[in-house]
């Protein structure tokens, strides 16, 4: 081998390579875009923790049979005639 000349390593960058390492506004903007997507999905993971852990406190406490006026629960065929 030459003493003198140093050999490129595959590992390095060959060519003309600009050393400006900022993304572009496409990448911003994917990049903001998947970080909120990630936020989402945690505020999503969190909700769906709480109503795992306390499944009752999410549910109205008034029943659809709430509304009905002067019939009994479970009295529908005479409702509909």
């Amino acid at each position: 081998m030459d003493g003198g000349q140093p050999v490129p390593s595959p590992l390095l960058p060959l060519g003309n390579v600009s050393s400006d390492s900022s993304m572009s506004l496409e990448q911003k903007t994917t990049f903001v875009f998947v970080i909120l997507l990630f936020i989402f999905l945690g505020i999503l993971i969190v909700r769906c923790f709480r109503i795992l852990l306390d499944p009752y406190r999410s549910m109205p406490t008034s029943t659809w049979a709430d509304g009905l006026e002067g019939l009994e629960k479970g009295q529908f065929d005479h409702a509909l005639a």
